[in-house]
């Protein structure tokens, strides 16, 4: 891929908000890749997607969404576009969350319809925003929107943010 630019440390590159996102992105990718598997443990991938996915969009919402609307050059209607396609993505999940049958084919179908949301979404947001933060976020502040955004994701992975009670309440708002 591309070399950080501007960047004196390895501690300052695993802390950038812009890095800490990407990463979350390839192990969703990787997740959703894992729930088509027949060999693996697809409602355990579930699982475990539901509640990163969940904790990624709220703290990308409280911690860093917030924070790049106030910079001229990031455009602020991307950034509310990007909470709109959290929301279809939610939704989406809690379709897949409501399908009895692990594998059926309306869980497979589920599967794809969440597959293209997040998929359209993380594109979407890597060309647009992320691209937009490395260019015009210093490096000290995109560590500091990296701790928040670190902080409140790890908070509500451990809250358990996506279990279907609470996809159902953050669908249904």
């Amino acid at each position: 891929m591309t070399t950080k630019q501007n960047s004196t440390s390895s501690s300052s590159a695993s802390s950038d908000v812009v890095e800490l996102i990407l990463k979350d992105h390839r192990r969703m990718e990787d997740l959703l890749r894992r729930m088509r598997s027949v060999e693996a443990d697809r409602a355990g991938a579930l699982a475990e997607f539901a509640n990163r996915l969940i904790a990624h969009a709220q703290a990308e919402e409280a911690e860093v969404y917030p924070a790049l609307k106030r910079y001229k050059k990031i455009d602020d209607e991307e950034v509310e576009h990007g909470e709109e396609e959290h929301a279809e993505g939610n939704a989406a999940l809690l379709a897949l969350m409501e399908v009895d049958e692990v594998g059926s084919d309306a869980w497979d179908q589920k599967l794809e319809d969440l597959s293209e949301a997040i998929s359209h979404h993380t594109d979407e947001e890597e060309r647009t925003i992320l691209n937009d933060a490395r260019l015009n976020v210093t490096d000290e502040r995109r560590a500091e929107l990296g701790a928040a955004f670190t902080e409140e994701r790890d908070r509500l992975l451990e809250a358990g943010a996506g279990s279907i009670d609470n996809v159902r309440k953050i669908v249904r708002k």
